[in-house]
């Protein structure tokens, strides 16, 4: 059976970690909420009532999970005035960081992401990797040049 593997690379909070990937993958709660952020569009507006209506768990255990989430940066948490019935209501949404990105990108099917959206988080990734490579090669004194020829010469 000849299946496409894709290495991921998913860069936590050091001090976080273990409460990071306990929060994603220790209930079924967040991975519905990531699925529902890619069913969405990875880079839209996940709005809290939409999400409580869709989920089949209490609007409790989905705040819960919203709230942690967002505690650790998975989520983005905002407000928005929208006009219904001719008043104005508030209405939360969340938006995935780049981390909540990552993490729904791991449970993405490859066709339910559109290429700009695949074009954006290689974006991404790959910034946060050369910050992170920026940041190794400076405390362990390597010179940047060397780095530098290498990505030069792997970009031909």
């Amino acid at each position: 059976m000849s299946e496409t593997l894709y290495p991921y690379i998913v860069f936590l909070p050091a001090k976080r970690k273990q409460k990071v990937l306990r929060a994603i993958f220790g209930s079924k709660v967040p991975i519905d909420i990531l699925k529902f952020s890619i069913d969405q569009g990875i880079s839209e507006k996940i709005y809290q009532k939409n999400l409580i209506e869709s989920l089949s768990y209490s609007n409790k255990t989905v705040i819960s999970h919203l709230k942690t989430m967002t505690d650790l940066g998975i989520l983005k948490e905002n407000m928005e005035k929208i006009e219904s019935d001719s008043r104005i209501v508030w209405m939360k949404y969340y938006v995935l960081s780049d981390l909540g990105k990552w993490f729904a990108l791991l449970l993405a099917k490859e066709n339910a992401l559109s290429r700009d959206e695949k074009a954006e988080i290689v974006r991404s990734v790959f910034r946060s990797y050369v910050k992170w490579v920026k940041e190794l090669s400076e405390k362990l004194h390597v010179n940047k040049e060397i780095l530098r020829d290498i990505f030069l010469k792997e970009m031909k």
